[in-house]
C-alpha cells in the first residue's frame, strides 16, 4: 500500500488580541470638557401698555364686518352686496383675493350649520343672508 504524504499547511500566527476594555473601565473616563455656552440674552422688553380705556381697535374679520352690516341691514343682502357694503362702511377690505364673496358665502354657511339656531346669520332665499334676531 501507498502511503499518503501528507502536506502541513501553516497558518500565520494569529495576533495577541488587545485586551478588552470592561464598563468599569469605561466609566472612569473622563468625560470631554463641554464648551462654556454664552449667557442667553435678557427677555424682550414689552411695549408699553395703552392708557387706560384706550384699547387699540382690532380689525374685524369678515364674517365680523357681515354681521354688523346684516344687522343694519333692511333687507337680506348677498354675499357680492355685503363685501361691496363692508368696503363702503371702512368696516373690512379683501386683503386681495379674486373671491371674497364665495369665501364669505361658505364662513357664513358654515356658521349655521355648526351654530344651528344660535348662529348670527340666517339664510332666507338662496345666496341670500339676513341677521339671525
Amino acid at each position: 500500500m501507498a502511503t499518503k504524504k501528507t502536506t502541513a499547511k501553516k497558518t500565520p500566527a494569529k495576533k495577541a488580541a488587545a485586551p478588552k476594555a470592561t464598563r468599569s473601565a469605561k466609566s472612569t473616563k473622563a468625560a470631554p470638557a463641554k464648551k462654556a455656552q454664552p449667557a442667553k440674552p435678557a427677555a424682550k422688553k414689552t411695549k408699553p401698555a395703552a392708557s387706560k380705556g384706550e384699547a387699540k381697535a382690532k380689525k374685524l374679520s369678515a364674517i365680523d364686518a357681515a354681521a354688523k352690516v346684516l344687522a343694519t341691514a333692511k333687507e337680506p343682502m348677498n354675499c357680492k352686496e355685503l363685501i361691496e357694503a363692508m368696503a363702503t362702511k371702512k368696516l373690512w377690505t379683501s386683503p386681495g383675493g379674486k373671491t371674497p364673496h364665495a369665501t364669505l358665502y361658505s364662513a357664513i354657511l358654515r356658521e349655521i350649520k355648526t351654530k344651528g339656531k344660535d348662529a348670527r346669520f340666517k339664510k332666507t332665499e338662496r345666496g341670500q343672508f339676513a341677521a339671525n334676531g
